[in-house]
């Protein structure tokens, strides 16, 4: 049988959008004489719902597209994922379910059991667990049908497993030869290989053949990159959907033969190509057209402008400089000549005056006290005034430019260089910053090398250099990785990497009293396994013993 992965790209809350897809992509696959098709997790409503699932018009909205895709899809038919009415008494009101479509009507559901509790899932505060799934037969196969999750519990590929239970291990045991998975799988760096051991870990150690078919495009900080895979009972791929791009993959569930299509390659290039994708979704599904970007004529809001420009179209983009009292004559160059290679828009905004301006209002509150960070903080705040100024005359939305070096240690101003409505590199060392910014130079030179070459510097104050206030970035995003991401304590990151262990902690110290600063900041975009965000959920309030 010649069976079809859905590779879509939902909006949360578009039942209308996303049935249209559903439906549209069911019709193709039937023409090219596909007699299944399979969709992502919760594709009817879009991944991830979170407190939406609270609304009783949610659940039926569900429930009513289902049905309307079943009609629309006769002769072929689709598993999609949806919002369904929980009947336990768990005091949830919904699951997570997969439909079975078949003939026009829903011929099966099937609740997802294992619901995530980690890292930016949090299924158990809106879904009830499933008690039981059932095998489904189809076309001489025995279809074990699973939910994400559901295959993320083999005892054979993890060393301590979050779940007692294994949906997969029961499902095969009740006769099933043949694993599907609708997925919502959202990307990190390396994570599409590390997702492609853990299913040939299923199949190989079960004999059986395993497809799983993920959403593709972004929701708010998740990206998610598609990637959609079929395994023979070997694990050898033989099927394999695009990255970060909507597809349809066909492949016989009988011969074990498929379509391959081209991935992103290397992992530096899949990572761009997820903040371009994460960009492009969160812009658009947010309403916006246009983007403004403070260009200072660094690396980070250089980076910045160019994912922008691919991700919205470079006329869609306009380009703020804002030289202050200390700018340098060779930043202002360095923006201009970035808006140039990139063909946007540019504006340059004086922010002096207005700096001036500050100044003077505060010198009597000020007098007698000696010039500190507090003056450098007020030139950040005039650009950040002036970006506000022209989202809301161009009805354009802040594209914010710090990275997540900066924003890990607080090496970054509140209500001023952090304004805006998306922080687009919030989840990007400064070290792979740079990675990145060669990588686009190497397709085509846009960013000056003069921006890859000077110290990185705020320039708030006279010859400032980052390099003042913060340990070599090498040093730091190392410990941010580990601290952050690792959860490693100081004494074993100092030992490890021949570090000084009074400026770990001292990195450290500056990580945890910057959390104020993080719940305040714009959204991100997430490429790295822990992110600053709802991913990471830390006390502001507390007191550290490091």
């Amino acid at each position: 049988m010649k069976v079809a992965l859905g590779q879509i790209n939902p909006t949360i809350g578009d039942f209308s959008g996303n049935s249209a897809k559903i439906i549209s992509f069911a019709r193709r696959a039937q023409a090219e004489g596909a007699g299944l098709i399979l969709f992502p997790e919760l594709s009817v409503c879009g991944y991830p719902p979170r407190d939406l699932v609270e609304r009783a018009s949610f659940i039926t909205h569900n429930w009513e597209s289902v049905q309307n895709i079943a009609k629309e899809t006769h002769g072929i038919s689709v598993i999609c994922g949806l919002v369904t009415s929980a009947h336990a008494d768990t005091g949830k009101s919904a699951m997570n379910s997969a439909a079975w479509l078949r003939d026009g009507k829903v011929a099966f559901v099937q609740s997802k059991m294992l619901l995530p509790t980690y890292d930016v899932f949090d299924e158990a505060r809106n879904f009830a667990p499933a008690t039981q799934q059932a095998i489904v037969p189809f076309c001489g196969k025995q279809m074990a049908l699973t939910i994400c999750e559901d295959a993320w519990n083999d005892k054979h590929f993890w060393n301590r497993r979050l779940y007692s239970f294994d949906p997969v291990e029961s499902l095969i045991g009740k006769g099933g030869n043949f694993v599907l998975n609708i997925s919502a799988s959202p990307y990190w760096m390396d994570k599409r290989k590390f997702r492609r051991e853990m299913l040939a870990s299923i199949a190989r150690n079960n004999s059986v053949p395993v497809a799983l078919v993920n959403q593709v495009g972004g929701n708010d900080s998740l990206v998610f990159d598609g990637s959609s895979l079929v395994l023979n009972a070997a694990g050898e791929v033989i099927a394999q959907g695009k990255s970060f791009e909507e597809d349809l993959i066909y492949f016989d569930s009988d011969r074990m033969t498929g379509e391959i299509h081209e991935q992103v390659e290397p992992e530096e290039a899949a990572a761009y190509q997820a903040l371009v994708l994460g960009t492009r979704d969160y812009v658009r599904k947010c309403g916006f057209n246009k983007v403004i970007v403070g260009l200072s004529g660094g690396i980070d809001s250089a980076l910045t402008a160019c994912i922008a420009a691919e991700a919205i179209g470079r006329e869609n983009v306009i380009g703020m400089g804002m030289p202050g009292p200390y700018s340098s004559r060779g930043s202002i160059d360095d923006a201009r000549d970035l808006a140039n290679n990139l063909g946007i828009r540019f504006e340059l905004l004086s922010i002096s005056e207005i700096y001036q301006s500050y100044r003077k209002q505060l010198q009597g509150v000020f007098a007698g006290l000696p010039e500190d960070i507090t003056e450098e903080n007020l030139q950040s705040r005039a650009r950040g005034t002036l970006l506000m100024a022209l989202s809301n005359k161009f009805g354009a939305i802040v594209l914010s430019t710090g990275n997540k070096s900066e924003l890990g240690v607080g090496y970054c101003t509140l209500y001023g260089d952090m304004v805006g409505g998306l922080a687009v590199i919030s989840d990007v060392p400064k070290t792979l910053v740079y990675r990145l910014s060669r990588y686009v130079n190497s397709r085509k030179v846009v960013i000056p090398e003069a921006s890859l070459e000077k110290p990185p510097s705020a320039e708030l104050r006279p010859d400032q250099r980052d390099s003042d206030s913060l340990p070599p970035y090498e040093m730091l995003d190392t410990v941010l990785e580990e601290y952050v991401e690792d959860s490693r304590e100081p004494v074993q990151i100092a030992k490890d990497h021949g570090f000084d262990l009074q400026e770990v902690k001292r990195v450290v110290r500056m990580i945890e009293r910057a959390e104020y600063k993080r719940q305040q900041a714009a959204p991100g975009i997430k490429i790295s396994p822990k992110a600053f965000g709802y991913g990471r959920r830390f006390p502001i309030a507390a007191k550290s013993d490091i």
